[in-house]
């Protein structure tokens, strides 16, 4: 550096000879009013570096770039070829170097020169700050993995100064981190600031989308969008593990399935698949949801019994059963369901249910029905 500077300097008397008459040497005493000020400016804006002087004279001001000794002006004229580069000045007292769409490469001292004997001179700092960018071949993408298994997320970014990485979910959803001793979940967790974010074996819980974000304090902050798939065996639910109905009765048995990746759903009874039945799939934030419904009209005495609903995919088997139970009680017009913590059990009652009955009978349960409200009106005995 103090040879470069050095050549700086024998370029400048070279350039500057006789440009200041032996008079005005003896006569003015040209200095900085202060130092340069230090500029910060983000990559794509203009820098503007100030050098204030005075009592000039017919001195002469120029400006260099320190690391690369290079002259970039002397006085108005623009000595480098570097177009962004300008000139400007006030009563030849502030000058001022103008760097319009910074670049990277403009980071750097930079100096302003008096072609005095001895020249005097000072510097100051152009910083150039970057905004974050994730390095996207470095960065995670979406991933898939079975419960049980482990997954590190990984994101890459660059800018000036160096940005700080941070994992958050979306909808600020836990992260589902181990505890110190790795023996059980917390769910306080809803940030993480690293580069890598590991999860220990993966549930259910651990699906979704995780955002991976970069900020450096210089506008904008940037993330990116993670989504990881747990594949999982079916689970099954029913709303009711034991119906008890009548004969003649329809009945729609209905389970509902959730797998990853998606499930083979069916219906059996005394060990025979059923044929027939309604699957309505559906699939939400990457969960197969299948609702499997079998439809049963006029329920027969053999249709009475175990129903299992069947789900199955690459990672397990699941089945549910549901008890189908004959209800005797006739002339009942409502229905109640029990539930407790093991099973779950409905009656239908809804109306009367005996295949012994006939067409003659329930006519005449009616006309009866009708007496009996005639006489209650009109307290006279109308029917017998």
């Amino acid at each position: 550096m103090k040879k470069g500077y050095v050549h700086i300097l024998l370029i400048l008397q070279f350039v500057w000879s006789g440009s200041a008459s032996f008079s005005e040497l003896n006569n003015s005493d040209p200095k900085f009013s202060g130092p340069i000020s230090n500029v910060t400016v983000p990559v794509g804006r203009d820098a503007l570096l100030t050098c204030i002087v005075h009592d000039l004279v017919s001195y002469k001001v120029a400006w260099l770039r320190v690391d690369t000794q290079t002259i970039l002006s002397i006085q108005n004229h623009v000595i480098t070829k570097n177009h962004r580069i300008a000139i400007t000045h006030t009563e030849h007292r502030i000058w001022q170097l103008r760097i319009r769409d910074v670049h990277e490469s403009d980071r750097g001292w930079y100096m302003c020169q008096i072609n005095t004997d001895p020249m005097k001179s000072q510097m100051g700092y152009l910083d150039v700050v970057v905004p974050p960018d994730i390095v996207d071949y470095q960065t995670s993408q979406d991933v898939v993995r079975a419960s049980g298994q482990n997954v590190t997320l990984t994101c890459s970014a660059t800018g000036v100064p160096l940005p700080t990485i941070t994992w958050r979910r979306e909808e600020n959803a836990p992260l589902w981190l181990p505890t110190e001793h790795g023996d059980e979940q917390v769910d306080e967790i809803y940030s993480l600031e690293a580069q890598n974010l590991t999860l220990w074996q993966l549930q259910r819980v651990h699906m979704g989308a995780y955002l991976c974000i970069a900020s450096n304090g210089v506008p904008p902050t940037v993330s990116k969008r993670v989504m990881l798939v747990v594949n999982f065996a079916p689970t099954i639910w029913t709303r009711y593990d034991t119906i008890y109905v009548g004969l003649g009765q329809k009945l729609t048995l209905e389970c509902i399935s959730e797998s990853q990746p998606a499930s083979i759903n069916f219906w059996i009874k005394d060990k025979e698949l059923l044929q027939g039945g309604t699957y309505d799939s559906m699939v939400v934030d990457h969960v197969h949801r299948i609702v499997m419904r079998l439809t049963l009209r006029a329920l027969t005495r053999r249709d009475f019994g175990e129903y299992k609903c069947i789900a199955r995919n690459a990672l397990g088997e699941t089945e549910r059963s549901i008890i189908l139970h004959h209800k005797a009680k006739k002339h009942v017009q409502h229905s109640h369901q029990t539930s407790t913590r093991d099973n779950q059990f409905i009656v239908i009652e809804e109306y009367i249910a005996n295949m012994a009955t006939t067409h003659i009978d329930w006519l005449a349960n009616i006309i009866n029905g009708v007496c009996i409200i005639i006489l209650i009106l009109f307290n006279k005995i109308l029917c017998f």
